[in-house]
């Protein structure tokens, strides 16, 4: 192994030298895209993303809609910005919220049903489903001991898609295709993603931060945000409201429509006909992407750093700031401010307006208020200044992530368990989305590439 090190690290150079070669002889030129109408990205120009599939499991909406679902359009032609709707189902969020915290249940276990099996589940549907959850809450004998604790990873998501790509060497029929080994296969992920995750996490820290090590089973009659909260802890207590707010963090991440990097990346493998371990592996794969399911982590390392900078707190300090971070001059200098904007919501998402509705809460019980007033105040000034200073197409407010990674550290859910955690969520969609492509698609998902390089002839090795 020191041998190995020895020669990659003498290797490193010449291998510096080959990637500026390789990265020279793959730039293409940016106004093809615009010479052949290229969807860069399957995006259109204003950022819109381009039809590529049908899907009835949610609906994502950031425009005005006429009664048939077409969107209205303004005297120039322009999609009319509307406050965002997300839609479960057809159902809407807010009320699939307000329907299960007014009658003071857990709603995840409900949500899950409804996105994939279409329908809200009577009193006697979700007590069998979570009847069926509650059994396949286990992992197999000694996969702790021989897959969690072997060479464990810096980051969670590797550790967690290498369990899934493990289990596959449990399962007895893991190639089998038909929609009953499939929906099974989902059911008992969607029920073990929280112990993998977490199983993860406590080795990580045993490992890595020289902490010990403390693994709880999980008990059957909790939800599953009960079993996350009880199983990271290490006395296994949490108060009623932390689990409420985790429960609801676990329903707004559990689906984001189809065309989201991850849950697209679960179409495009499914139709390939390959099995769920690899499918689920690869989406865990795309929601590591700091571009898609890190943004909350960004945006709590932002707002530590602005708390650095600030001396009073007051919205002059904060205004400049935000200001410099979109002129490249504090933070990352990437000039971006995290979790403000999205692809497609404009005046609002729908998901920051609920989180914001019970944060406030979970902070007056944390003794965090002056943390959350930070976040209300940048959440109003930095639309205002996104803007002032960028040319936008459409408008700019908090989109999920700039409250999420609050919500985590409020509940004691350290930032390498924020991606994880998001996961255990969007497993339900994943496994919905699976589950349409096999039953609706019959052929595999293959865009077309234009090739730009110019035709040149072979030259003999002598010869060059």
């Amino acid at each position: 192994m020191a041998q190995f090190e020895e020669f990659v690290k003498d290797t490193m150079p010449k291998i510096k030298q080959l990637s500026k070669l390789a990265a020279d002889s793959t730039l293409i030129d940016t106004s093809f895209y615009g010479m052949y109408d290229v969807k860069r990205g399957l995006r259109d120009v204003n950022g819109t993303g381009v039809l590529a599939g049908l899907t009835d499991i949610s609906d994502i909406v950031g425009f005005e809609e006429n009664p048939d679902g077409t969107f209205k359009h303004d005297a120039d032609g322009n999609r009319i910005p509307a406050p965002g709707h997300l839609r479960y189902r057809g159902i809407e969020i807010d009320d699939i919220v307000s329907g299960f915290i007014g009658e003071k249940r857990y709603g995840f276990e409900e949500v899950a049903y409804l996105l994939l099996f279409g329908t809200l589940p009577s009193a006697h549907e979700l007590k069998g489903f979570r009847e069926i959850l509650s059994g396949f809450r286990m992992l197999p004998v000694s996969f702790v001991r021989d897959v969690i604790m072997k060479a464990p990873s810096q980051d969670m998501m590797n550790g967690l898609a290498r369990s899934v790509l493990y289990l596959y060497s449990y399962d007895e029929n893991p190639d089998d295709i038909s929609l009953p080994n499939v929906l099974r296969q989902c059911l008992q992920l969607i029920a073990q993603f929280p112990l993998l995750a977490v199983y993860s996490y406590q080795v990580h820290k045993y490992y890595h931060d020289l902490n010990s090590l403390i693994i709880h089973k999980p008990a059957h009659e909790l939800s599953t945000a009960e079993n996350i909260l009880m199983m990271m802890r290490d006395d296994g207590k949490y108060t009623e409201i932390e689990a409420g707010v985790l429960d609801l963090m676990l329903v707004l991440h559990a689906e984001h429509g189809g065309g989201n990097n991850s849950t697209f990346a679960t179409h495009v493998l499914t139709s390939s006909g390959t099995d769920t371990y690899s499918v689920m592996a690869a989406s865990l794969g795309a929601l590591k992407g700091p571009r898609h399911g890190g943004a909350n982590i960004k945006v709590t390392r932002m707002m530590e750093d602005m708390k650095l900078h600030l001396k009073n707190r007051s919205d002059g300090e904060i205004k400049k700031y935000l200001c410099d971070i979109l002129d490249k001059k504090a933070f990352d200098k990437l000039g971006l401010i995290y979790g403000m904007g999205h692809a497609v919501y404009s005046v609002s998402d729908p998901r920051a307006c609920v989180i914001r509705k019970y944060v406030e809460q979970l902070a007056a019980e944390k003794k965090m208020d002056d943390e959350y007033e930070l976040y209300s105040r940048v959440e109003k000034l930095a639309p205002e200044i996104i803007a002032d200073k960028r040319k936008i197409y459409k408008g700019v407010s908090a989109n999920v992530d700039f409250y999420s990674g609050l919500v985590y550290n409020m509940l004691g859910i350290p930032p390498e368990m924020f991606t994880p955690a998001f996961a255990t969520a969007r497993i339900v969609g994943w496994s919905a989305h699976r589950i349409e492509e096999l039953v609706n698609n019959g052929k595999i998902i293959r865009p077309n590439y234009k090739c730009v390089s110019k035709r040149a002839e072979y030259v003999k090795l002598k010869d060059r």
